[in-house]
């Protein structure tokens, strides 16, 4: 009995020791919890409960070289309501107020409103949605409303703000300006991000349920601090009318798509650049940067580089004859072809050029060069035609010149380089070379941006990039820029001469997708081109168009398809301009430039008192007129004024909104 005992007694021991050391093990777990890794579990489960809310600050703006808006942030906010943290003394008071404003503001009727944010109420909810994409004056006025104007601790308001970017000019070069897609910032806005971000700000949130997370303060822990702004080179009005002219063209032909580029020759701004896609639809809109990354066989636009490289080694002149024959040439086991029935004959190499001359080129470059090929790709490397324009927009095409060694090189290839073949430029690289003749030999980059500002201080300005001052001899250019006028005033480009209007350029026709020949005789595809400079004695801009398969039954020729765009451009801008011909006091103005021009002056002479008509008007003749009068314009679409939401006649009212539909 008493060893039975003593076993027991000893079990019990056993028990309340193993229970001590346990007790001491979970007081020591505790202990080492709350003290040694407190803080750890304190900050994890903080993390868990409360964030940091990143808060974007506002983009710079992106303008035109004038100060027209082309790229904006604008605040919008999303509004929330803690509809069990008012006191039910304010919240039975001002329900009825609230639900009423909120009716007004967002459609619903009152009761739908009061209803709904009395469930919310019983349910507990503190994150009820209300509204999103609120613009800064609807926050101020919601803001205001019964209850909500006691702010969020009292009056349980939540708003949450975030950014939206706008383009007040539509699609218009959209591509060139940016925005963001799938793989980032394009254009303008990919090259300057860092300047156009500015520095995020943070506000502190609290979870309340699964999901949703609400602002713990009024005011940001950091506030944001907006970025910068950037003065881009464009011209809204030569962009207008290059984007417009390039358009009815594409649509006219039912290409597949096109760019054009406009530059001014001295300091190589860029005034104007459309980008323009067909949809499935067979509408326009700006697809891809064409100009800019697009390298493709320029075609008969190169045959001036071949005649600046060959006048440059002095193994011709302009005055240098060739035999083009009657229109075919074998070279190398294949025949070369020219345009025009029955050849031309024996020509001048300047004559070879203003009438476009495959077999001219080709014989004149391969019978000086044949035996010394690297000697001619020499001069067109040092003219800075195989390398990159290095562009700060992204997406440059490479250029490809191939030389002796490389694998595109073969017996025909120096001959089919000479008219533009077995080689690639992009748009705007053949522009810049064009642009460097027209100034006398100077070659500019291409500059899309001008500036950068805070507010109105400049924090740092792009002066003009000289490439190279002198890609070739004076006299070199002298006589190109002498060839180059008379393909417009006797060549392949005649169709656009004006007694009245200088302008200097060449077509440019090249076949495209050309691979299997058989199946291309089937569906024949071209690209058209026009590339040149006006007013030709005292080059102000320079221009270049590109459509990319036209309708062959309407016209595939470059003087046909891009030329009529490219004249278009330069008769306007010379107008609106006042751009003054060295040789021609006259300046040209068409019939229909005229009609516009003289109707602008009579509404805009006038003073009005009544709401004027301005269908018809171009829209940066429209805003500037209506905004002069006190009115706030709104628009949709592209093109001239088709409706305005005021009628003609309507006693002005200042500050009014009038919205003008586009087509």
């Amino acid at each position: 009995m008493a060893v039975a005992q003593k076993n027991i007694t000893n079990r019990l021991y056993f028990v309340f020791g193993f229970i001590a050391i346990l007790f001491i093990a979970v007081l020591v777990s505790v202990v080492n919890i709350q003290f040694r890794d407190g803080e750890r579990y304190r900050e994890l489960s903080k993390q868990l409960t409360v964030r940091n809310d990143t808060i974007f600050a506002n983009r710079g703006s992106v303008f035109s070289s004038d100060g027209s808006l082309l790229a904006t942030s604008m605040s919008q906010y999303e509004i929330r309501m803690d509809a069990y943290t008012v006191k039910s003394e304010v919240f039975e008071k001002n329900i009825r107020g609230l639900a009423s404003e909120l009716s007004k503001m967002l459609g619903n009727s009152t009761s739908h409103w009061e209803t709904r944010i009395k469930k919310a109420r019983n349910k507990k909810n503190r994150y009820l949605f209300i509204a999103r994409r609120l613009g800064y004056n609807d926050y101020m006025k919601i803001k205001s409303f019964p209850i909500f104007n006691l702010g969020m601790y009292k009056g349980g308001f939540i708003a949450e703000q975030s950014t939206v970017r706008a383009h007040p000019l539509g699609k218009v070069a959209e591509r060139t300006i940016g925005y963001d897609n799938y793989r980032g910032l394009v254009g303008v806005e990919g090259a300057y991000k860092d300047y156009l971000k500015g520095e995020y700000g943070w506000r502190k949130k609290q979870k309340i349920a699964k999901g949703q997370w609400k602002p713990i303060n009024d005011n940001n822990e950091k506030e944001p601090v907006d970025g910068k702004d950037i003065i881009t080179t464009i011209d809204v009005n030569i962009q207008d009318i290059a984007h417009h002219s390039l358009l009815r063209q594409l649509e006219y032909y039912s290409a597949d798509h096109g760019c054009v580029v406009v530059m001014e020759a001295k300091t190589g701004d860029v005034k104007a650049i459309s980008n323009l896609g067909r949809t499935s639809d067979g509408k326009y809109f700006e697809k891809r940067n064409y100009a800019v990354y697009e390298s493709q066989e320029p075609g008969s636009a190169f045959k001036l580089m071949a005649l600046v490289a060959a006048l440059e080694a002095k193994v011709i002149d302009t005055s240098t004859m060739v035999d083009t024959g009657k229109g075919r040439y074998r070279m190398y086991g294949r025949y070369i072809n020219d345009s025009k029935r029955g050849g031309y004959g024996e020509i001048s190499a300047a004559r070879a050029l203003e009438v476009s001359s495959n077999i001219g080129f080709a014989r004149l470059v391969d019978e000086n060069f044949k035996n010394k090929p690297e000697k001619f790709i020499g001069i067109l490397n040092r003219m800075h035609l195989n390398s990159k324009l290095g562009l700060p927009i992204k997406g440059e095409g490479a250029p490809v010149i191939p030389g002796p060694k490389h694998s595109l090189w073969s017996k025909n290839a120096l001959p089919s380089i000479s008219y533009g073949y077995n080689l690639k430029l992009t748009p705007l690289q053949t522009l810049t070379f064009y642009n460097a003749i027209a100034n006398n030999g100077k070659m500019v980059k291409p500059k899309f941006v001008k500036e950068i500002k805070s507010r109105d201080k400049s924090i740092e300005f792009f002066e003009t990039e000289v490439i190279d001052d002198k890609i070739c001899s004076e006299a070199t250019v002298k006589k190109v820029r002498e060839v180059l006028k008379n393909v417009v005033k006797r060549g392949t480009a005649k169709k656009l001469y004006s007694e009245n209007f200088s302008m200097a350029g060449k077509t440019g026709t090249a076949r495209t997708e050309y691979g299997n020949y058989e199946e291309w005789l089937k569906d024949k595809r071209y690209v058209s081109s026009f590339t040149g400079y006006f007013p030709a004695e005292n080059p102000k801009y320079s221009c270049m168009v590109v459509i990319h398969k036209p309708h062959v039954q309407k016209g595939f020729y470059g003087a046909d398809v891009s030329g009529p765009v490219f004249k278009d451009i330069a008769q306007k801008i010379y107008t609106s301009n006042h751009v003054v011909n060295s040789i021609n006091n006259v300046t040209p103005i068409s019939d229909e430039i005229k009609r516009n021009f003289n109707s602008f002056n009579v509404i805009s002479e006038k003073e009005f008192n009544s709401i004027p008509n301005v269908k018809g008007m171009a829209l940066m003749d429209a805003i500037p007129f209506l905004e002069n009068l006190d009115l706030k314009v709104e628009y949709s679409g592209n093109g001239k004024v088709k409706k305005q939401s005021i009628s003609v006649g309507e006693k002005i009212k200042k500050g009014a909104v009038i919205k003008l539909t586009l087509g």
